[in-house]
Formats: structure tokens, C-alpha cells, sequence
């Protein structure tokens, strides 16, 4: 890929200009963009639905569409980059971005609303991996940790304040300002990229390289099972029959993909390179990464708004304990990089946020917001050490020509991550709240001295409220449905710890880079 300083390992040392860092600071914020507007919505999916006229189960494609989008479009990206030119591709993504943004905020029913953000989450997509690629290519080593800090504001700071703005903007004004948003960043976006980046020619000889057959199975692969994952917990998973087909065609598509791109001399994602163990090992905390990330992200606004009748605006008051202290330990990072191993901070990171899933394991009745935020500022320490020594640790054994496959397959990891990690929390709630629900009630004697008691009383309270005493039986499963909920919240928190520590572990299995790869060439760390 051309850029305006392309790295090699003599150049390690060399200084950045001004234009360089424009580059990567459009590069970021694209991405900061992109990753934002993953979450964004789901404060508002009720308010959006109903100015659609949709059903909020309806809904729910709004997010799936630019997830789905999303991850077809982030594979796609070193080949465009290298057949139109990275400025020329950036630049077009970027303004189809804003574009479609615009155009979710116009939406005039479901159907178009679903178009508009599937168009922006393929716009958007580009934007992520791209600014992993250009801070490996244009940054020299010692400057890197810095690029890479700033990354991780981009990937784990957006997820995390995106509910919390998008129901503040909603509450405050309407939900057509969550899409409005975007349109300021992304001109700056497109002029920070403009003055940053070269105007060079598109290599035109990628289109003969180009590969059809793998574009085409990556599609229906990754787009069946991202909507599998998305749908599958709300339908019952095979169940339904249009799950099983899903299932179907991810599975054939994804091995026909992975069968062409070990075979080609031109594949569009190198897989060649999970032959590395370290590699490997760097995907598997990724994926992990993205099961915490996303997965703590969907759990506290789904407990807070079941259990406790919390509104956008107050679940967002709650995790911006999780967005805004993990600012402050950012630029520290590469200055304690200097002296401890990268593979430590992330084992670190994760030990970190696993304790901190740890810490809302005995919730009750009474543990709202306020009870939650002393763990989600554990999470808000833990998460800055993973993400920038991660993304320093996972470049260190690759070579410079691998770096785009490399930066596509960590973000696919870290989005499959983070869907497989919702599906699985998604199932275990359902799952083990009906299993609770049957466990409670069988507990519950009928002609017990406890239950009389509790019917009499509410009976009584009833009755002078104006209601009637058969209503007491109505709250009593109101009540057991919502100890159960409780009850399998504690165990979905006990899930992701548990996968965060795994995450540790592996970690630590990652070796330092070997001479020649792109991070030791200036010494590495």
C-alpha cells in the first residue's frame, strides 16, 4: 500500500512531518466514527421504531444492517487500497459515510432505514483497518506506541460512550441527531485525509489479481453468520428455518472461502498467516477482546433497563463510568511500554477487566446504576492495557506486506468476537431465566405460612391503593421473574470473566518479535 512514508526497517527511526500525523488523525477518527455508530443506536431503537412504525423486535435490524455491512466491508479493504489508492479509497469511504448518515436521519419506514445503514456500515468499515494499516505503515517504530494509544481510544473509548451519547441525544433533542452527528467529524475526516495522504495513482493491474470467487464467499459467509449471531437468540436459534439455512450457507461459504485463499497466489486476506502461533494466539485475544468488550457494553444497559426501568438517557449517565476514566491511562501506555513487555500489560488488562465482570456476580433486587460503577471503573483501568500493547504485540512478528491481511483479520476478530460474545449472553439470559422462573416456583408451597403471608400482605396493599387482592398472585411472579432475571445476569457476568481470563492466559503464550519482522527492525520492545 503507498503512503506518504511507507515503513521499512531502515526507515524505523524517521521523523514524522506534520502531513504524516494529519494522516493518521483522519485515519482515527473515521474509525472512532464507524466503531461509535455500532452502538449508538441501541439507546434509541425504541424512539426510532416507533417514528417508523416498526415493532421493536422489527428493530433490531437497524443495528444488525450496519454490522452485517461492517464486517463484509472490512476484508474488502487492502484490496481497494491497493487498486484505487489508499487516499482515493479513504476519501470516497469517508464521504459515502457521511452521505448515508445524513440519509438515516431521513428515513421514511423500516425498509429504508435498514438500506441507509447498511450503506453506512459499509462505508464505515473501510475506515477501521485502514487506520490499524496506516499507523503501522507510516509511523516509525518509536513512534508507534503513540499511534497505536490513540487506536485504542478509537476501539475500546467508542463502544463504550456510544449508548451513553446516543441516548443523551436523544433525550435532549431527537433521535435523527445521533445520525446528524456525523457529519461535522466526517468533513473534518476528509479534509484531514486530503492534506494528509499522497495523490498517487490506483495499482489497475489488482483487478487482474482480483478474486471474485473469495469476494463473493467472504460476502454470504460473514453476512449469514453475523445475522445468525444477531437473530438467532430472539428466534429460538434452529428453531426457525431460516436460522438453519443461515447456518447453511455460512458454513459452506466460509469453507470454500478459507479452501480458495489457501490455494491462490493472490488471496484477498492472507489465512496463511494463522500458521503463526503467535499470530493465532493474537486473534483468539482479540476475539476475546471483543466477547468482554461488546459483551459488557450490551449486559449493564439490558440489566439496567429490565430489571430497574432505567431510561437511554439514565443507562448512559451509568456506563460513561466506563467511557471517560479510561481516557487518563491512554497516554501512559507507551512510556510503561519502555519498560515492561507489551504481553504483560495485556494479561494484565484482561486479569483486570475479568475481575471486574467478577464484581457483579451476587447482584439482588436493590443493586441499580449507582451499585454497578465501582466495577465499571475497574473495567475503565483494565481495558487501556490491552488494547494499545495488544495492537503493538500482534504487528510484531509480521512483515510489512502482510500487515493489511493483518489488520483485517484482528478487527474481523474483534467484531466476531463481540457477536458470538452478545449471542451467547443473549441465550444464556433466556435460557436461565426460564430456568429460574421454574426453580423459584417450585420452592413456593402452596398453603405455606411464607406464602400466605406474602399474599395476605400484599393483598392488604392492594386493597387500600384501590386494587384487588387477586392481584397479589400477579406481583408474586412479577417478583420471581425478577429474581431470576437477576440470578442469570450474575451467571452471564460469571461467563465473560471467565472468557476475559482465558483471554489472560493466552496472552502471556505470545513470544517477542523475531529479528527482521516490522516491530524489531528499530530495536522493538
Amino acid at each position: 500500500m503507498t503512503t506518504p512514508a511507507a515503513m521499512t526497517a531502515d526507515q524505523s527511526q524517521q521523523r514524522v512531518g506534520r502531513r504524516e500525523w494529519l494522516a493518521v488523525g483522519g485515519a482515527l477518527l473515521g474509525a472512532f466514527m464507524a466503531i461509535l455508530d455500532i452502538q449508538i443506536t441501541n439507546s434509541s431503537l425504541k424512539d426510532i421504531q416507533a417514528a417508523l412504525g416498526a415493532t421493536l423486535e422489527e428493530s433490531s435490524w437497524i443495528a444488525t444492517s450496519y454490522l452485517v455491512a461492517e464486517m463484509i466491508a472490512i476484508p474488502l479493504t487492502g484490496f481497494f487500497a491497493a487498486w484505487l489508492s489508499p487516499r482515493r479509497y479513504l476519501l470516497w469511504n469517508g464521504a459515502g459515510f457521511i452521505l448515508a448518515s445524513l440519509a438515516c436521519s431521513f428515513a421514511w419506514n423500516l425498509e429504508s432505514m435498514i438500506v441507509f445503514r447498511a450503506l453506512q456500515g459499509f462505508t464505515g468499515g473501510a475506515l477501521i483497518p485502514m487506520a490499524f494499516t496506516l499507523i503501522i505503515t507510516i509511523l516509525p517504530l518509536d513512534k508507534r506506541p503513540v499511534g497505536m494509544a490513540l487506536f485504542g481510544v478509537t476501539a475500546t473509548f467508542a463502544p463504550t460512550i456510544g449508548p451513553t451519547l446516543g441516548g443523551w441525544l436523544t433525550e435532549a433533542f431527537s433521535w435523527h441527531y445521533i445520525f446528524y452527528l456525523n457529519v461535522v467529524p466526517g468533513v473534518v475526516v476528509l479534509w484531514l485525509l486530503a492534506e494528509g495522504l499522497d495523490k498517487t495513482e490506483g495499482d489497475d493491474n489488482e483487478l487482474k489479481k482480483i478474486d471474485l470467487f473469495g469476494m463473493i464467499t467472504m460476502a454470504l459467509g460473514l453476512g449469514a453468520l453475523q445475522i445468525m449471531l444477531e437473530e438467532g437468540a430472539r428466534d429460538d436459534w434452529f428453531d426457525a428455518v431460516y436460522i438453519r439455512w443461515l447456518a447453511v450457507i455460512a458454513l459452506v461459504s466460509l469453507a470454500l472461502f478459507v479452501r480458495k485463499q489457501l490455494t491462490t497466489d493472490h488471496p484477498l486476506v492472507n489465512l496463511r498467516l494463522f500458521r503463526s502461533r503467535d499470530f493465532a494466539l493474537s486473534c483468539v485475544a482479540y476475539f476475546m477482546l471483543g466477547c468482554g468488550l461488546f459483551g459488557s457494553v450490551y449486559l449493564v444497559p439490558l440489566y439496567l433497563a429490565s430489571v430497574h426501568n432505567y431510561t437511554a438517557l439514565d443507562i448512559g449517565l451509568v456506563l460513561m463510568w466506563v467511557g471517560f476514566p479510561q481516557l487518563p491511562f491512554f497516554p501512559l501506555i507507551p512510556k510503561i511500554l519502555k519498560v515492561v513487555h507489551a504481553k504483560y500489560l495485556v494479561a494484565f488488562g484482561f486479569f483486570v477487566m475479568g475481575m471486574s465482570m467478577f464484581m457483579n456476580i451476587h447482584m439482588s433486587a436493590d443493586y441499580d446504576g449507582a451499585y454497578l460503577i465501582p466495577a465499571l471503573l475497574v473495567r475503565a483501568l483494565g481495558q487501556p492495557f490491552i488494547m494499545v500493547p495488544l495492537s503493538m504485540m500482534s504487528a510484531a512478528n509480521l512483515e510489512l506486506k502482510d500487515t493489511p491481511s493483518a489488520s483485517t483479520l484482528f478487527n474481523v476478530m474483534r467484531n466476531l468476537g463481540g457477536a458470538v460474545g452478545i449471542a451467547l449472553l443473549a441465550t444464556l439470559l433466556s435460557d436461565r431465566t426460564d430456568f429460574h422462573v421454574s426453580q423459584l416456583k417450585e420452592t413456593l408451597v402452596d398453603g405455606s405460612i411464607a406464602l400466605t403471608e406474602y399474599i395476605d400482605r400484599m393483598g392488604m396493599m392492594l386493597e387500600q391503593n384501590g386494587g384487588h387482592e387477586e392481584q397479589a398472585y400477579g406481583m408474586l411472579m412479577q417478583d420471581i421473574t425478577q429474581q431470576a432475571m437477576i440470578m442469570s445476569y450474575n451467571e452471564a457476568f460469571i461467563l465473560v470473566g471467565i472468557l476475559l481470563l482465558v483471554a489472560s492466559l493466552a496472552s502471556l503464550a505470545i513470544r517477542p518479535p523475531k529479528p527482521g519482522t516490522v516491530s524489531a527492525a528499530g530495536g522493538g520492545h
